[in-house]
């Protein structure tokens, strides 16, 4: 038997943002377990949404997971839920990250164990996507999610829109998941000093590649109504190729059209140093860096 310890990283995203008892309960199945190790897990008021981040070996992982999944379904009821991200379930996204010895085929393998276990644990019907699609039409999460937790009743008992796994209806108060395998994506967000959702709408749209702009950028305009802004919500799904810089830049230009200007940026979650290396060399003009010039970097060798 080898000896070699492999890790995968999973980021479950939840429907549910603003109700800190409930958010307590979600995350507790990825404490004191044996061979994972909860990282980060951040939530959003006006997204009403969760964010998790854990590592560890795959079996434990998966075992955490759908654990956790089970209390979402328990806890979250998606007829009452409200927020400015797009969702269509109590556990809206579970996308698996290799990260150590472990290929993106054994993280499709995980995908669909923990796909299989959770809809038949808790009649969820369930999509895979990605790296774990069984068809082209599901590769991108958005092509699934579009219509939401409402738009699904009805899309789901489509032909082309049969679940994976599971029953071919939604579950009455926890919707749908969609399961999968990716590489790291970084969630990145920029924000305006407007209120105005248009203005949000057609800078995102101009930025994002489905619509002729960075090609590895997903975007969305959102309202931070308790601030008065809007905020250009991204995924950056591969930020070797596209910088984090790039997109900040895209949108200053595109803001300046409507007299808008950025009064901030966040990212969600955890982030891999390189995004925030290339950015800050980009800014100071730094000539031949390397990651190799990294204190952090090097103590961990």
């Amino acid at each position: 038997m080898s000896n070699v310890k492999k890790i995968i990283e999973c980021v479950p995203n939840f429907s549910e943002g603003r109700d800190l008892e409930k958010i307590e309960k979600i995350v507790s199945p990825f404490r004191g377990k044996d061979g994972v190790k909860l990282l980060d897990y951040s939530r959003d008021e006006d997204h009403n949404r969760l964010v998790v981040t854990v590592v560890g070996e795959p079996e434990a992982v998966k075992n955490a997971v759908i654990e956790a999944m089970g209390v979402a379904v328990e806890v979250i009821d998606m007829t009452k839920h409200q927020g400015q991200h797009p969702r269509m379930g109590a556990v809206d996204v579970v996308p698996f990250i290799p990260v150590k010895n472990v290929s993106m085929t054994e993280a499709v393998e995980l995908a669909k164990e923990v796909a299989k276990e959770a809809s038949e644990k808790y009649g969820l019907p369930i999509f895979l996507y990605e790296k774990a699609a069984t068809n082209p039409t599901r590769e991108n999460l958005a092509n699934i999610r579009k219509g939401e937790f409402e738009g699904m009743v009805d899309k789901i008992k489509q032909a082309d829109w049969t679940p994976d796994y599971g029953p071919a209806e939604i579950h009455p108060t926890a919707g749908t998941t969609a399961v999968g395998a990716r590489m790291p994506l970084v969630a990145y967000n920029v924000n305006l000093n407007t209120n105005d959702i248009e203005i949000a709408n057609k800078i995102a749209k101009n930025v994002r590649f489905l619509n002729g702009g960075l090609r590895f950028c997903k975007a969305i305009g959102i309202e931070l109504k308790d601030r008065g802004i809007v905020q250009i919500s991204m995924n950056m799904t591969d930020y070797t190729k596209t910088a984090l810089y790039r997109a900040f830049e895209l949108i200053r230009i595109e803001a300046r059209r409507y007299g808008v200007s950025i009064v901030g940026s966040e990212i969600i979650g955890l982030v891999p140093m390189e995004a925030l290396i290339d950015t800050a060399v980009y800014y100071l003009g730094v000539e031949d860096f390397s990651m190799e010039q990294i204190l952090e970097s090097r103590m961990m060798e």
